[in-house]
């Protein structure tokens, strides 16, 4: 499993704030809903012929089969198919986003940006009838928050974050957000934390009983405290090596996305929490964008990834869990992984959803927090 393919979901360092900026300037909701704003759908033809038709794909680099566009050129017989790379959400929305046409058909996106991209009329509605596929996601990839009934995208891959340990470097198994915002002596300086925005503010939201999509500035205010307090007794900040940090023994806990956790070392002694007060639900998902000329061939491409053969490679090959029953029912799951939590347990968790403009309210927590003394 390379690292390469993990360091691209989620930047270290790049601000969240592209996001925020888009949706302002483009007149996006501030709102939590996932209301449909897209308008009317494009009359499309079932059985329209796709050799007419090229695709153009944006996604992260190592989240599709290496050979998925010769497979889709030869199975669907489309024209041709263009695969772009782009390394954080930030700069899919720039691309997705600018003035005139960008090209793209379909674009892999998070679930919140999906949501800020339909504020803004960009997608076009899903047709179901032209992804009979669909039939394969669990029922439960229907009731994703940010877009619930998967109006205008298709959830990819999924899954939470929590608490990653060692074994045999901690005292007590961890089960609290506070054993990371509270340290005991044992571990002080030995944990670490991502400063991703929403991530970073997660844990301390929790704790405090709030929405990890809050807006309100005074419980944002009491999250920055907490984690203020928090940081003196910080290893570091790390949202992309932190697993190698446990298995050198440099850190004894972790926050982690599930799919970073290496709980499949072969030394086994590696293990991940679920905090007893909650954590978030996170959904990568594909859309097709309205300004598509080829808006057929888009729906059986997403068609196709849903295909039990081609979406069980997202599993077997990136470590993330996959919302598509048949495809999962494929995967055999490593001793130690995490791929076997189950749907129920992931809606669990919060769906992280846009917030529009007040999403600024976070850029300027992570700033405020990695900058103080």
């Amino acid at each position: 499993m390379s690292r390469s393919r993990f360091t691209r979901r989620f930047p270290a360092t790049i601000a969240v704030v592209g996001l925020a900026l888009a949706v302002a300037a483009c007149g996006g909701g501030a709102s939590s809903s996932s209301q449909d704003t897209t308008g009317a759908a494009a009359e499309l033809k079932p059985n329209a012929d796709l050799t007419k038709q090229s695709l153009q794909v944006t996604v992260w680099d190592g989240y599709l089969p290496k050979e998925l566009a010769d497979k889709v050129k030869a199975t669907l017989k489309v024209k041709d198919m263009t695969i772009t790379l782009h390394d954080t959400n930030e700069i899919a929305m720039t691309k997705l986003t600018a003035p005139g046409d960008s090209g793209i058909d379909v674009a892999f996106v998070s679930g919140q940006y999906a949501q800020a991209l339909n504020a803004m009329g960009l997608l076009e509605p899903i047709h179901p009838e032209l992804i009979p596929n669909l039939a394969n996601l669990y029922p439960e990839a229907t009731q994703l928050s940010y877009d619930k009934g998967n109006k205008y995208s298709v959830p990819y891959t999924w899954g939470t974050t929590g608490i990653c340990y060692r074994k045999d470097l901690v005292k007590k198994v961890p089960d609290s957000w506070n054993d990371l915002l509270k340290p005991p002596a044992w571990a002080d300086k030995k944990v670490t934390m991502m400063t991703t925005e929403r991530w970073l503010a997660l844990p301390a939201l929790k704790v405090l009983g709030f929405s990890v999509n809050t807006d309100k500035d005074e419980e944002i205010e009491q999250a920055r405290k907490l984690l203020l307090e928090q940081k003196p007794h910080l290893l570091t900040y790390d949202d992309t090596t932190f697993g190698e940090r446990l298995q050198s023994g440099e850190a004894v806990m972790v926050e982690a996305w599930d799919g970073w956790c290496p709980t499949t070392d072969p030394k086994g002694n590696i293990g991940f929490a679920n905090p007893k007060e909650g954590s978030d639900l996170w959904v990568d998902t594909m859309v097709i964008m309205k300004s598509s000329k080829n808006k057929e061939a888009a729906h059986a491409l997403i068609n196709y990834i849903l295909s039990p053969e081609i979406h069980s490679w997202a599993a077997e090959n990136i470590n993330y869990k996959v919302p598509n029953k048949a495809a999962m029912e494929r995967v055999k799951i490593p001793k130690g992984s995490l791929l076997g939590i189950t749907p129920d347990k992931l809606l669990d968790g919060e769906s992280i959803i846009d917030l529009g403009p007040a999403s600024t309210k976070y850029t300027r927590l992570s700033a405020d927090i990695q900058a103080a003394k």
